[in-house]
């Protein structure tokens, strides 16, 4: 039996909003996510605006996309943003050196990416190179995109079919710097960021929200914390001393999981994707202590634009290209990963899935003009009642399970209520073989008053997922009312092994 306790009372000034923004994707130039994926081109047979798939983009706003983070990752390090503008067959050939060394005809670039993100009402997130780039060509990259008033580079939008800016918000400032960014050292970026952010102006009042680059969780937790240790006590001082130079720190951590691929998970991978999934929740808990220091008002926003599951390439597909099935096991992991996300939501500004077509934890995958929906999209659609809601205080009283040396809770989750007044708790038993009783108990609110839904995803099998074949073998079911038991303020029901639950109360 676990115990669910929830306060639906919003005490005053302890009140923490869920940002949309959590639910955020993001696409990169690697493998098939943005050819082949997301871009088809204008003269395609498949349906598409302005070269980007129409069936992409019904799906994704059925889930209210909030933003996209573009254009990487390692490719950010080494993308120069004036290769991707003007007419498509004058835009140079380039080789995307860390993937694969394929060549990028760059077809898709800065007004395509606008295209896509106007397609789906979401805000852009821009990913400035600071690897290979210079202070100068970002500087101008965000002048072409924000300025109104008249100057070279604006003439330049206007030539190239863009007459108005895109007043773009979201901007970070270099790429894992630690690694493919450079391989620089915390104090060398740290005094790198703030001569960029300097130059990175809010244009035409256009405000920017600068995002410095953070640690890679996978390493060890020393190096992450005192990277995010130097580069707070860096920007900290500056920013208070002139106008705000940070506003974000990323953090990437992916549940990596070797050479296996996903559908080849047997239950002892599965118990260590569970566990390194929750471990991101160490991470930001230690992360923050080192932010509240420095930033008591939790001005500044832990972005955590890179997570998912990392397993092997499938079976016949090029190593470099990152493709891989989509299981209900990745979708517990984004299960997992979105409850850690919405409890921590008071410091977290933003997350990005790495990655939204084709590659490591997608949400989508095509097959020419074939498209499938992964167990993990679902979870988006399921989750997205979080967006912008109140966090509610819940404590959980559950047993463990074990395989082999791994001991882990079996019950998780988070709750929130909207601006409907709406109440929405979402659960996921972890256990991969047992069901769990389940004991929700409000202690302010008496649910015989009150409508309940409730929505569920599951599957029989640890590596189950969606075919071409058979594309919608996991998808959400509705759980019937007549599995709950209410009695006054309480809910009894069962919880089925690795299952994804969400309940709505109104």
């Amino acid at each position: 039996m676990s115990k669910i306790i929830i306060s639906t009372k919003n005490l005053q000034g302890n009140q923490s909003q869920i940002s949309k923004h959590i639910y955020g994707h993001f696409t990169e130039h690697l493998g098939r996510c943005i050819y082949d994926g997301i871009w088809v081109g204008e003269d395609s047979k498949i349906p598409n605006t302005k070269g980007i798939r129409n069936d992409i983009v019904d799906v994704l706003k059925k889930i209210n996309i909030p933003n996209i983070r573009w254009p990487g990752g390692c490719f950010a390090d080494e993308y120069h943003w004036k290769d991707g503008i003007g007419s498509k067959n004058k835009r140079p050939m380039r080789i995307v050196s860390n993937w694969g060394g394929v060549p990028e005809n760059n077809h898709f670039g800065t007004h395509e990416f606008f295209d896509l993100c106007e397609l789906l009402d979401c805000e852009p997130y821009i990913c400035g190179n600071v690897g290979s780039g210079t202070v100068e060509e970002m500087s101008q990259w965000i002048e072409y995109i924000n300025n109104d008033s008249e100057t070279t580079l604006t003439n330049l939008r206007k030539k190239n079919g863009r007459e108005k800016p895109w007043k773009i918000k979201y901007w970070g400032v270099g790429n894992e710097n630690w690694g493919c960014g450079g391989y620089m050292t915390a104090e060398y970026y740290s005094d790198l960021f703030l001569r960029y952010s300097t130059y990175c102006k809010d244009i035409s009042e256009n405000k920017l929200y600068k995002v410095a680059c953070g640690p890679p969780g996978e390493y060890p937790i020393e190096f992450v914390l005192n990277w995010v240790e130097t580069l707070m006590k860096k920007t900290a001082v500056s920013t208070f001393y002139h106008d705000a130079l940070i506003h974000g720190i990323s953090l990437h951590y992916y549940t990596r999981m070797g050479s296996m691929p996903s559908v080849s998970v047997n239950e002892k991978k599965y118990s260590l994707a569970m566990k390194r999934a929750l471990y991101i929740e160490t991470l930001i808990t230690e992360i923050c202590k080192i932010m509240d220091k420095y930033d008591r008002s939790k001005s500044i926003g832990l972005i955590i634009d890179e997570w998912g599951t990392w397993w092997g390439a499938e079976k016949d597909t090029d190593p470099n290209l990152y493709f891989q099935q989509n299981t209900i096991t990745d979708a517990l992991v984004a299960s997992l990963n979105f409850d850690i996300f919405n409890r921590h939501c008071e410091r977290i500004h933003m997350a990005n899935i790495a990655q939204l077509v084709n590659v490591l934890q997608s949400l989508i995958l095509t097959k020419g003009d074939k498209m499938i929906l992964t167990p993990t999209y679902h979870v988006f659609d399921l989750y997205k009642v979080h967006h912008d809601s109140t966090l509610l205080p819940m404590e959980i009283t559950t047993e463990n399970f074990q395989k082999g040396r791994t001991i882990l809770p079996k019950i998780h989750g988070s709750a929130s209520k909207d601006i409907e007044e709406k109440i929405h708790i979402s659960l996921s038993n972890i256990d991969p073989n047992s069901n769990v009783n389940i004991e929700l108990l409000f202690t302010d609110l008496n649910l015989e008053m009150k409508q309940l839904e409730a929505a569920i995803l599951r599957s029989n099998k640890i590596n189950d997922h969606n075919t071409f074949e058979n594309p919608e073998y996991i998808k959400p079911k509705k759980y019937e009312n007549s599995n709950f038991k209410i009695e006054n303020n309480l809910i009894k029901f069962e919880i089925p092994s690795k299952s994804i639950m969400v309940i709505e109360i109104k």
